[in-house]
């Protein structure tokens, strides 16, 4: 665990333990920018909010239910690119046990956390930060983060075996939100016109991957200078986040404002991410998102990534393509989009607009 540790460039300080120390002021490197930290309006909350749609009617006897539904989620994923679902499939209990237990594994004693510090190479465990940069500017945020597909990456050896229930509770999590990811990538591509297997066959079939990131935001004394996660689009497939259903505080990007979506109970929170978008040749949107933190509440949210196979081609349905809409991406594999995203330095704000081609 030491070594761990020390692989980062520079001491690893956990934010919850400063959070917890009193302190009345953040550290300089938790300090962004001026044109980053969030004004006093982004932390009011107000009336809009991301779609919400059933999604019980999907399973219908009238089609005229069913076609509603359908548009309803064509509409989110072309206009916001996020929308909330309800009746999603998943046990309501195992939603809260599982947000329970990790809101529990934060509470373990430091030394028993520090068991699963992550390192810079894979990030898989405990972490405070992202990115190797030293002086880098970071979140004001704690997270663990694990492997679930493909199964050659998954080793259980490296999640918490405190609290006692935490592998099993994640491991039936993980396997329930895979059902929902997979229903929601058929309803993406017969909402495109194509088959309905399509965008699980273009990302890699039985061969895709899928990760888990439980985020952890404590109290900050000064939550108008920092972010709890910077701003970014997800590079990957699809993004189906549990959030906390008491504290809001993600915040996507509209027509150049942000807009504080506000949780429903039992809700998942879907984000379509850049793979998507390139994909349906920006008919579906990769959109620009970010955590504020508070100073009266901690919060707890699970973000599970749905991403392609590595070394696939990622690139336009060609059924998607014609002379007055030509391809926007150059064809890449996810692995090179990374890199892509890595060498020039496009971690945060909307990454894959820097590989559309003008049309």
């Amino acid at each position: 665990m030491v070594s761990t540790l020390q692989s980062w460039p520079e001491p690893v300080v956990r934010v919850q333990s400063l959070s917890d120390s009193g302190i009345n002021a953040i550290p300089e490197c938790y300090v962004k920018p001026i044109y980053d930290r969030p004004s006093l309006l982004d932390l009011q909350p107000i009336d809009a909010n991301i779609p919400v749609i059933d999604l019980a009617n999907l399973d219908s006897d009238d089609p005229t239910l069913r076609k509603t539904t359908l548009d309803l989620i064509s509409d989110a994923s072309r206009q916001w690119g996020f929308f909330q679902v309800i009746n999603h499939g998943v046990s309501h209990h195992l939603m809260e046990s599982t947000r329970r237990i990790w809101r529990e594994f934060f509470h373990l004693p430091l030394h028993m956390k520090q068991e699963y510090a992550n390192s810079p190479t894979t990030y898989e465990g405990y972490g405070s930060r992202l990115g190797v940069e030293k002086g880098a500017k970071l979140d004001w945020s704690d997270y663990f983060f694990l492997h679930f597909l493909p199964v050659s990456m998954r080793d259980e050896r490296k999640w918490p075996a405190q609290p006692l229930s935490c592998r099993e509770v994640v491991g039936e999590y993980n396997e329930e939100v895979m059902k929902l990811c997979g229903k929601l990538m058929r309803l993406f591509s017969l909402n495109l016109g194509l088959e309905e297997d399509y965008l699980e066959k273009a990302f890699g079939g039985d061969e895709i991957g899928a990760s888990l990131r439980v985020n952890f935001y404590p109290k900050c004394p000064q939550p108008d200078l920092t972010l709890g996660i910077s701003p970014h689009s997800d590079p990957g497939g699809i993004t189906i986040l549990l959030p906390d259903d008491h504290v809001s505080g993600l915040q996507v990007r509209k027509d150049d404002a942000w807009v504080t979506v506000k949780p429903i109970s039992n809700a998942f929170i879907i984000n379509l991410a850049d793979q998507l978008q390139v994909i349906s040749n920006a008919k579906y949107r990769s959109v620009e998102h970010r955590v504020i933190v508070n100073s009266n509440e901690e919060r707890v949210s699970l973000a599970f990534f749905y991403n392609p196979k590595g070394d696939i081609l990622i690139q336009p349905a060609k059924q998607l393509i014609t002379n007055e809409e030509p391809a926007l991406y150059p064809p890449m594999t996810f692995n090179e989009y990374r890199t892509f995203i890595r060498l020039n330095g496009l971690h945060g704000k909307s990454q894959v607009e820097s590989l559309k081609s003008p049309r």
